[in-house]
């Protein structure tokens, strides 16, 4: 798009049928007015593997508004930045490169190219190299130095090389069997490193060192320490090469750690952090569920993003999350987005897209390099349900923000315990609260209530206005068979490509992260003050004052 989104005439339509309508927009009368709202409202996806079903009909939306919220999205652009995206064209444009998570996982092979070359011939040969290790580690082939197999594989690294393996391999636990352990290890505190090296013999751990540049301070401290961990026991330098191996793209410094540079397992400059756990990143994962799962949830990616490059924009499910999720930023100053999984097993999920859409839609400099005038990506929270609902769902119903949710559920649990009575229970927890925020409870209702508990008169009144719910939050329900790896695949490509949709509509780049710079710089100036004993008088008052209390107090 060349103008501003606030210049742009279908983004100011939008703000003024806001402005005179939204009074208007009464969930309870909207789904008692029509008996077809969820028809018109809601998308089913086939796939060989599960149906994924998206809900949006407890939106603040009418067929108006969709139309409107469409219309904004072709003027912004978004179906030729999508093909320029498909298309290897470097879209991340502050770092001159393409952004291509989605041929890590081109299961069709359809060849992609960047400068002319196509990339996909070495995505597969990476993935081979990943399906033999994983097969000798599984087995027991590959032996560690006293000749026994690997039990456990400790994966070094933070931010992107850390969030997704975890997340996924916590979520996807139930397929892991026959599989080493995982732990991860990934920030500097050494509480973190030492904890985890507590649990484990150094003769059956493989360590992975995850690093594109193997300079990240944090990663490689926590590998020197695990380095000198290991030695201790192995007494035998040429012993690192059978229980490190290394996720990189420098392979000078990889060798010079110890790892055989044939255990070096490579990506590219057109992978960001964030959305790395489809190539390499995600040998933690592969090796904990097995090749076979690992290509099944790349599978799930591709064939969401299949139906992200080809289904028309309202029919388009990251679309629709993307186009809404702009309606509240943007028209009701919402600040905050929930993503409320109600599964166990997804309990990083949230975590996850924190650094997926903060990170990618954090930015304030559009593409001409001016400042926005209008918000941009929300802050991203949530927990497991029910857990929440016993913590922050009070402020959800009676708070004075509006927060729109993602619930998520399986229909079939991986634990079908007394006789699916679990599962029932969360199921029927799940309904309630969408239909709960969405209805609300009228004083009428509350009256009644109070009344049939023996209520009456000036008690009754007194606690009436506490019992009334406004209702009209709103609420998408994203609904699938199973959690099993290619659901899982799926449903991470439809939020990654619901945030490229809302960078596109800020005209923002959502593939950099300049933001996590200044911190490290300032870092590397105070570490050698904090050598001394002497007091420090080189920063403003407060750092000053913050340095000198540590002097101090250390042991």
């Amino acid at each position: 798009a060349d103008m501003a989104l606030s210049g742009d005439p279908h983004f100011k339509k939008l703000v003024e049928w806001h402005k005179a309508n939204s009074s208007k927009l009464v969930l309870r009368q909207l789904f008692e007015a029509d008996k077809d709202r969820f028809q018109k409202f809601s998308l089913t996806l086939n796939t060989d593997h599960g149906d994924i079903l998206l809900d949006y009909s407890k939106n603040l939306v009418t067929e108006e508004v969709m139309k409107m919220l469409m219309e904004l999205a072709k003027s912004r652009g978004v179906e030729s930045a999508r093909e320029r995206m498909f298309s290897g064209e470097k879209i991340n444009f502050t770092e001159n490169r393409a952004v291509l998570h989605i041929a890590l996982r081109n299961r069709s092979n359809v060849p992609i190219l960047v400068d002319g070359k196509d990339v996909v011939p070495e995505v597969n040969k990476v993935l081979d190299k990943m399906k033999h290790f994983c097969q000798r580690v599984r087995s027991g082939e590959w032996k560690g130095y006293s000749g026994k197999a690997i039990t456990d594989v400790v994966n070094i690294g933070i931010g992107g090389s850390d969030l997704g393996p975890l997340m996924v391999t916590e979520a996807l636990k139930p397929y892991s069997k026959g599989g080493p352990r995982v732990w991860f290890v990934s920030n500097i505190d050494g509480t973190h490193i030492a904890k985890t090296l507590a649990e484990l013999k150094p003769d059956t751990t493989l360590f992975i060192i995850a690093s594109k540049t193997f300079t990240t301070q944090e990663t490689i401290t926590n590998a020197e320490t695990a380095k000198e961990w290991f030695l201790r026991a192995a007494n035998d330098p040429s012993a690192v090469a059978k229980h490190f191996v290394a996720l990189s793209t420098n392979a000078p410094k990889v060798k010079d750690f110890g790892i055989d540079p044939e255990n070096m397992f490579e990506f590219w400059d057109w992978v960001g952090g964030r959305y790395s756990l489809w190539s390499a990143i995600g040998l933690s994962i592969a090796l904990h569920i097995g090749f076979d799962n690992f290509e099944s949830l790349l599978a799930g990616a591709h064939w969401m993003d299949n139906h992200f490059h080809t289904a028309p924009l309202e029919k388009n499910v990251p679309v629709l999350l993307a186009m809404l999720g702009v309606w509240y930023i943007n028209c009701y100053g919402c600040e905050t987005h929930a993503l409320l999984p109600y599964d166990q097993y997804m309990h990083r999920f949230a975590a996850y897209f924190q650094q997926g859409d903060m990170e990618s839609n954090g930015k304030y400099i559009t593409k001409k390099g001016s400042r926005v005038d209008y918000s941009t990506g929300p802050i991203v929270w949530g927990e497991p349900g029910t857990n929440g609902q016993h913590a922050f769902y009070q402020l959800i119903h009676q708070g004075t923000r509006m927060i729109p949710c993602d619930f998520l559920i399986p229909v079939q649990t991986q634990h079908p315990i007394r006789n699916g009575l679990h599962h029932k229970i969360l199921l029927a927890n799940f309904l309630a609260q969408t239909e709960a925020l969405m209805k609300g409870k009228t004083a009428d209702e509350a009256r009644k209530e109070l009344q049939a508990a023996g209520l009456s008169g000036e008690a009754l009144e007194k606690l009436l206005p506490h019992k009334v719910f406004e209702g009209n939050r709103p609420t998408n329900s994203i609904m699938f068979t199973k959690l099993n790896p290619f659901t899982l695949g799926a449903i991470i490509a439809m939020y990654e490509h619901k945030i490229f949709v809302q960078g596109v509509v800020w005209d923002i780049n959502s593939y950099d992260q300049w933001g996590v710079e200044l911190g490290k710089q300032l870092a590397k100036k105070i570490e050698p003050e904090l050598e001394s004993d002497a007091p420090v008088t080189s920063h403003d008052s407060s750092t000053n004052g913050l340095i000198n209390f540590i002097k101090k107090h250390r042991a």
